[in-house]
């Protein structure tokens, strides 16, 4: 699959777009007309202008591991929560320990994921997200039939390689690049795309869609028009693999079986919601995010570069020291004691995995990027029954992009002529650019 090429302001990004759609054949097709940016929304909505919550975060840690919050205040919500009619919120509690956000995302019968129906259950329909035992495990055992060890390696070398390699070609012959817009942010667009096998001139249409899809919380009627217009297009989509099955996950979807039980066309359309904001969002950010580890810590690039069985640990330094995704919700399902705080049942529970993933009781140094640290289990990927799904599509990814770049681009380095590059956010975290030199390959 070719990437189309870089147009509108940033180079990479889907032009300023609002999405209608309409049919080609007995297919619904993606239509884009101009007025509407969701990436800019999405960005200043969950907190751009945040350059760094861990020390605030670390300060809370400091007076306990789990704290009574407004609910509102979590992640930056009091600034993006736009739902209409929405009810007295009950009492929440952060929890910042490393310790606590284990026990919280391993016992998911007293700490529910039921609370995400209220509010990505809305857009998304029933995922994987919201559900509890033993529907959880029914529902991950027909979706994983998508993710098998051979589909993975089929996948490195005849989608993600290719992908990386084309988008790494549009800009190899130049000495920089700000690999932000030029590569993160569109390469794992373009795998979720393949692995689907959506067609190249929907792909700008759909991501569009996705962003707008989680942006509900802000952007109510853009977000529910979202998923509405993704569900009607993934509809005549599943339809042509039931008739001619390809080798794509929406094939496998179709027609994955489970002790006789299959998934419902509407289990299918929200797996299909949800996989592109999961999987593109968080890969990109985490991608981004290690590379300025090592663009910032030359002596770790370095030795990086002289033997690339380093990366591995590398890649899970990355996503303990800047996870993409910072809090995961639950729903206390009884009464509860949590780092010596009461949490009365029915209460939401906010785990915050990035400010566990920097716990000085676990790790000597945490705010510290070290890819040199013995290994240990981090948060970034969740932990317990709801781990999440894609990791290890999301290290191959990673794994792909970073050799390619230490392949192609010699002498990759920060360009000496950029100005305070760095990651910010609240609830999701990525710097906006990462502008790069390198040598001209001769």
């Amino acid at each position: 699959m070719a990437p189309p090429p870089a147009q509108g302001p940033i180079a990479g990004r889907p032009p300023i777009l609002t999405l209608a759609s309409g049919f080609v054949g007995d297919r619904r097709q993606l239509v884009v007309e101009q007025t509407y940016d969701p990436f800019e929304a999405f960005e200043r909505a969950q907190g751009a202008g945040v350059r760094d919550p861990y020390p605030e975060w670390a300060d809370l840690r400091e007076r306990g591991p789990v704290q009574k919050i407004e609910l509102r205040k979590l992640f930056g919500m009091d600034t993006m929560v736009d739902i209409p009619d929405l009810p007295d919120l009950p009492e929440s509690y952060l929890v910042l320990g490393y310790d606590e956000v284990a026990q919280v995302l391993r016992d998911g019968q007293t700490f529910s994921s039921a609370c995400y129906s209220a509010s990505m259950g809305i857009v998304m329909g029933h995922t994987i997200l919201e559900m509890d035992e033993p529907e959880h495990h029914r529902y991950r055992g027909l979706v994983q039939q998508a993710f098998t060890r051979k589909a993975m390696e089929r996948w490195e070398t005849e989608l993600v390689a290719p992908i990386v390699n084309r988008l790494v070609d549009g800009f190899v012959d130049k000495g920089r690049a700000d690999l932000v817009p030029e590569l993160f942010f569109v390469f794992p667009v373009y795998v979720i795309a393949a692995l689907l096998g959506l067609p190249d001139e929907d792909l700008p249409a759909f991501h569009r869609l996705a962003v707008q899809l989680i942006s509900v919380a802000f952007n109510w009627d853009r977000g529910v028009a979202a998923s509405q217009q993704l569900r009607d297009y993934f509809a005549g989509i599943l339809e042509e693999r039931r008739r001619d099955p390809a080798e794509d996950v929406i094939s496998v979807l179709a027609r994955a079986e489970l002790d006789g039980v299959r998934l419902t066309d509407e289990e299918i359309f929200a797996f299909l919601r949800l996989l592109l904001p999961a999987g593109a969002e968080t890969t990109y950010r985490s991608s981004s995010n290690l590379l300025l580890g090592l663009l910032t810590h030359t002596d770790q690039l370095d030795a990086l570069r002289r033997d690339r069985a380093l990366l591995p640990q590398a890649i899970e330094e990355g996503l303990r020291w800047e996870p993409p995704l910072t809090g995961i919700m639950r729903l206390a399902t009884r009464d509860v004691e949590l780092g010596g705080v009461a949490i009365p049942g029915g209460s939401v529970v906010s785990v915050c995995v990035g400010v566990a993933n920097r716990d000085p009781r676990r790790w000597t140094d945490p705010e510290r990027f070290d890819l040199f640290r013995p290994p240990q289990p981090h948060t970034a990927f969740a932990l317990g029954p709801h781990t999440c799904l894609g990791m290890h599509l999301a290290r191959m990814e990673t794994t792909v992009a970073l050799n390619i770049l230490l392949d192609r681009l010699p002498g990759l380095r920060l360009d000496p002529e950029a100005q305070d590059v760095h990651v910010r956010g609240v609830a999701f975290r990525a710097p906006a650019h990462l502008p790069v030199v390198f040598d001209v390959p001769a």
